[in-house]
Order: C-alpha cells, then structure tokens, then sequence
C-alpha cells in the first residue's frame, strides 16, 4: 500500500529545502528585508513555518494539540540571523518526523484532535501530515511573492517538478 502522506512529506523537505537554497544564493540581506506582505520579512515566513511544522511534529507524537501550541508557536518570534541557521533548524526537525514516519504502520489511525480554534474532531494521522504539508506550500508561495516584491526572482518548488526530478 502507498504511504501517499509520507510521500507528500518528503515532498516538503524537497520543497523547503528548494526555497532555502533559493534564498541562500541571494544577498544576506534579503532574509531580514522588509516588504509589504504577508509577513514583514522572509525570516518571518520562515519562523511561522518552522513553528507550526514543529507544532505538528508534537502532536503527532502524542503531545495535546494546546500544549504542542504552547511549546511551538513561540517560535513564530524567533528570527534567527542568518539562512544558514534556517536550513540547519529545518533539517533536524525533518529528521525528526522521518524518523517519526518510519516508525509507523498505520497513518490511517484517528486520534482526537482537541483544537482550541476549532473543536474535537476524531483526525486521521495523514490528515494532520497532509495538512503541514498544505500549510507549508502556501506560505512557499508567500515566500516566493516577497521575493519578487524585492527584485529577485524565486524558484520552482511545484509538487509536479518534484515528480519530474524522479523524487517521487
């Protein structure tokens, strides 16, 4: 049987790492530059992806989704300095969830989701995967936008290049 959640997370490693080499190849100072967005700078965007992934990565590990939220959202307002540092915090806690992933048989299993902005609902484990990948692909885009807005030009990071490059 296809794990098609798995697949669709090493999709977003593949994904962030694409976006975080783009963003190496550029000056420094466009990581912390302002621009009028959804997101006052790319270290931001960066900052609130990497918290809700770690977010999820607790709950999917067994945490309450209130105490997951507690311990991970105060990373949304922490800017680390340099891309670098980005690539280095997004690679560990990749491995981390893969490590999370290979370990399990059965991502179709339900947990109760107790969402304080949205209410109890029984989830399926791929569900909760799916939609860090989801979340994570539209702030890419987020991302990608401030980059034009600043004059650079960003980089393919499509689900479908991801197919094409054999990675699927």
């Amino acid at each position: 049987m296809t794990n098609h959640a798995g697949e669709m997370y090493h999709y977003h490693v593949w994904a962030n790492q694409t976006i975080l080499g783009r963003i190496g190849e550029l000056p420094t100072s466009v990581l912390h530059q302002e621009v009028n967005s959804s997101y006052p700078t790319i270290a931001h965007a960066l900052s609130h992806i990497y918290a809700v992934d770690t977010m999820w990565y607790k709950v999917l590990s067994g945490m309450g989704m209130q105490e997951a939220l507690q311990e991970g959202m105060p990373l949304n307002a922490q800017i680390l300095p340099s891309i670098e540092e980005y690539t280095q915090a997004f690679a560990e806690l990749a491995e981390r969830l893969k490590q999370w992933l290979q370990g399990q048989n059965d991502l179709e299993q339900t947990i109760l989701l107790d969402n304080p902005f949205a209410g109890i609902r029984e989830t399926r484990l791929s569900e909760m995967v799916l939609h860090l990948v989801n979340h994570g692909t539209y702030h890419r885009g987020n991302i990608s936008t401030m980059l034009r807005q600043l004059g650079h030009a960003s980089t393919m990071n499509d689900y479908a290049l991801y197919w094409y490059q054999g990675l699927a």
